[in-house]
Order: structure tokens, then C-alpha cells, then sequence
């Protein structure tokens, strides 16, 4: 576990003290991925920097499992570093091949050959390069090179990689293969993950908690799927689909209500069982599906139609949707 309590820290600049991160309070819990996204000047890599023991807070306290980092002499302070991989962003050696550069931490660390061999072989499988062993960084492709920089962060089996915007630059196909990777090392490594990103479409692929950077500060944290549950977190609005509905598209109908609705079984039977349940016509105006990680996400606009308008809605809140019902939007219900 990396905890972050009341963290600041600020630089000096052109015209005086800069202030990257103000009172920063984050917990990446073990066995997670963890997403911090944020703007470009939001403090997010200053974050990062700080996390992998790289630079000192102002104030404010990092531990990891259970320790304060400030509190550790140089050799254990060294040691704890050492249990933090940092993906680095184009800074393999172009004299070695992918094996040589995710072999070169174990060449430091005066690992024999058949060893090294066998860690190096085992990555290179978890980064599906295996066939790209021999070849120099100039001939890989760009997604390529950032997969082997995932795979040398992660060769001395470290409790946390920190991953600083991995997909920065990249094409889709390829983002998506780093993703995978990072993901990969979570599940089959049992490595804790945090990544820092710009893009919130990482932090929906592959992440189990967030946090929003604005400015220095957490304007937002949680557990993800339970933050997509609030329509007016900022999570929400960045990782759901928007409702876009044309005027008077809502006229017309007895209820209207923005529903939430998480996991296979809810995106797929809800709506059709309630329809059926309570003779009640439901049809969507606005919104659409997108996925959280492996999990289905809907959010849709619904109109409904019938006696038993108010009671679809109570069943799809009792069964695990989120429902808020658009005042103003519906006519009355005749008795």
C-alpha cells in the first residue's frame, strides 16, 4: 500500500514560488490499478515524481507499507526505491536489443546469465514480444518500445510501477497494447500500479480507483465504478456518454428519468423486464453504452409511458440501477 497524507510542494519560477501540489491526500491501494489524471499543469507528474522517491515533499508524508519514507536512513531509503518500478518514456539504449535493455537493471544488480535469461524471457512473453527479443529499439514500433519500457520497470519485481502518461503520443492500437501490459502486470505479477494520465480513457480501460488532479489538489477520489454511479461526479461526466437530446424530444411522455446502469445483467435484462414487469412503454431518448474496464456502463435518458410508470423505476433502483427522475420533463400520471 502507497499512502499519500497532506502532500505539498512547490517550485520557484520566473516570478516567484510555484505551487505544484497542495495538501495531496491519496491511497494506492496493493494488488490495484490506480489512475491519477489530471490537465497538463495540474501537479500530476510532480506527484509521480515524488510517489517513486525521486524528489522530497515540501511537507506532508509518503509511506510505503505502513513507513514513512522521510523517516528512512540512505541505505533503506534505497531499498524502498528499489520496490518501485518507474516506466521511463524513450530512454532505451539504442546499442542494445529489447532483451538487452530489460536485462540491463539485472546486469547492475550482478544477476548471473541464466537467470537473467529466464526473467527476461518470462517479461518479454508478458509483453507479447517475444519474437522481437533480437531486435534494436530503431526497429520497433513506437508501442513496441513502450511495452519493453514497461517490461524493464518490472524486472526487478517491483510492489509498485508507477507509469507517468505511458500511453502519451501513441496511436490507439498501441495505447492499447501498453494498457494490456499494465494491466498483465497487475493480474499475473501481483504488482500494484499507478498510472498518471491526461487521458481519462486510460483510467477507464484499466483502472479500479481514480483520482482527479486540478490545480494541486484531489479535486475527486474513489472507487471508479462506484464514482460513475453519480451522474454529477467529475468522473462521471468525463468517462460516461453524454445526453445530448433535441428539444421537446421529452415532450410527450408520463415519467422521464437519466438512469445508470452497471454490469451485463442490468445493461441487458433491466429495461426489457420492467417494460414487461409493469405495462409500461420505456423508450430511450438520449445517452449510450461505453464500458469500465470489462464492465458494461449504460447511461440513457428514459421516457416512460403507463400507469405503473413510477413503480419501473422503484424496480430498476431496487435492483441496483440509479435512477433520477427529470422534474419538469413529464406530464402528470392520470389517478
Amino acid at each position: 500500500m502507497i499512502t499519500v497524507e497532506n502532500l505539498s510542494k512547490s517550485f520557484w519560477g520566473n516570478t516567484g514560488p510555484v505551487v505544484a501540489l497542495e495538501d495531496v491526500t491519496l491511497d494506492v491501494p496493493t494488488g490495484t490499478i490506480t489512475g491519477v489524471v489530471g490537465p497538463s499543469g495540474s501537479g500530476k507528474s510532480t506527484l509521480a515524481r515524488l510517489v517513486a522517491l525521486q524528489e522530497r515533499p515540501d511537507s506532508g508524508v509518503i509511506r510505503v507499507d505502513g513507513f514513512n519514507t522521510a523517516a528512512l536512513d540512505p541505505r533503506r531509503l534505497r531499498a524502498a526505491r528499489r520496490r518501485i518500478g518507474v516506466v521511463t518514456q524513450g530512454d532505451l539504449l539504442p546499442q542494445r536489443t529489447a532483451a538487452g535493455n530489460i536485462a540491463l537493471p539485472l546486469e547492475q544488480a550482478g544477476v548471473d546469465g541464466p537467470q537473467r535469461r529466464e526473467k527476461v524471457g518470462k517479461l518479454l512473453d508478458l509483453i507479447g514480444l517475444t519474437d522481437k527479443a533480437a531486435r534494436y529499439p530503431d526497429t520497433l514500433s513506437p508501442g513496441q518500445r513502450a511495452r519493453v519500457e514497461v517490461a524493464r520497470a518490472l524486472v526487478g519485481d517491483p510492489g509498485l510501477l508507477l507509469a507517468d502518461d505511458p500511453t502519451k503520443s501513441l496511436e490507439a492500437d498501441a495505447a492499447a497494447g501498453v494498457l494490456t501490459v499494465l494491466d498483465r502486470a497487475r493480474a499475473e505479477l501481483g504488482a500494484t500500479v499507478l498510472v498518471v494520465t491526461s487521458d481519462a480513457g486510460v483510467v477507464r480501460r484499466i483502472a479500479d480507483d481514480v483520482a482527479i488532479l486540478a490545480d494541486g489538489r484531489v479535486a475527486e477520489s474513489g472507487n471508479l465504478l462506484s464514482l460513475v454511479q453519480d451522474s454529477t461526479s467529475q468522473v462521471a461526466q468525463s468517462l460516461l456518454p453524454s445526453i445530448d437530446v433535441a428539444k421537446g424530444a421529452s415532450a410527450g411522455y408520463d415519467r422521464v428519468a437519466e438512469v445508470i446502469l452497471i454490469g451485463f445483467a442490468a445493461v441487458g435484462a433491466l429495461l426489457p423486464e420492467a417494460t414487461a414487469r409493469f405495462s409500461t412503454n420505456i423508450s430511450v431518448i438520449g445517452g449510450g453504452l461505453t464500458r469500465v474496464g470489462e464492465t458494461p456502463v449504460a447511461r440513457f435518458l428514459l421516457g416512460l409511458n403507463g400507469l405503473r410508470a413510477d413503480q419501473a423505476l422503484g424496480w430498476i433502483t431496487e435492483r441496483g440501477g440509479v435512477v433520477r427522475p427529470q422534474v419538469g420533463l413529464a406530464r402528470s400520471i392520470a389517478a
